[in-house]
């Protein structure tokens, strides 16, 4: 809703309407406005005065190419101008931004994102179980992800627990 506001020159109006409303989080994005990273910056920076920021990182355009680096920046920029979480971007598909057209994870986007200052920073869209599992076998259950359908929560929670193969932990030795 902000970046439509910012779109149309009226994203204090719509700070101003959502603190009227007691809305205590709001989220910067960019992955659909053509605003650059000066822009968004200023726009962290206003909306942390009055609010809680979590930023969006990643574009909802399959078509736009995915430079680890960039994304790096952006989050560096992101948090040094008073964001206090970052999403990266995945849709509710799965395959794009953190993805590739098959779902898999690009690790090395994830690994540039969560080296600016730990996964702990981050909130990891991952609808489909097989991103969830990668997630949580590369940073451990309490890793933050998104965008989870309503439906799959148990599964996830059996994901992060443990007690699903694709997370199990065993450290016994084989039976004979």
């Amino acid at each position: 809703m902000l970046e439509v506001s910012w779109l149309q020159n009226r994203a204090k109006d719509c700070l101003d309407w959502a603190a009227a409303r007691g809305f205590q989080h709001v989220e910067v994005s960019r992955g659909v406005a053509p605003m650059t990273l000066a822009e968004k910056r200023e726009l962290i920076e206003f909306a942390a005065q009055e609010f809680t920021v979590l930023s969006e990182v990643g574009s909802k355009n399959p078509a736009l190419a995915v430079d680890p680096a960039a994304w790096r920046a952006e989050v560096e920029s992101d948090l040094a101008a008073g964001a206090w979480l970052v999403v990266a971007e995945g849709r509710e598909s799965g395959t794009v931004g953190l993805y590739d057209a098959d779902g898999a994870v690009r690790a090395d986007v994830v690994d540039a994102i969560a080296g600016v200052a730990g996964p702990g920073s981050i909130m990891f869209e991952a609808p489909r179980k097989d991103q969830q599992a990668w997630f949580i076998r590369r940073f451990g259950a309490e890793v933050n992800l998104a965008n989870i359908a309503t439906d799959d929560l148990m599964g996830l929670e059996t994901l992060r627990l443990g007690l699903r193969a694709d997370t199990v932990v065993t450290d016994r030795a084989p039976v004979e």
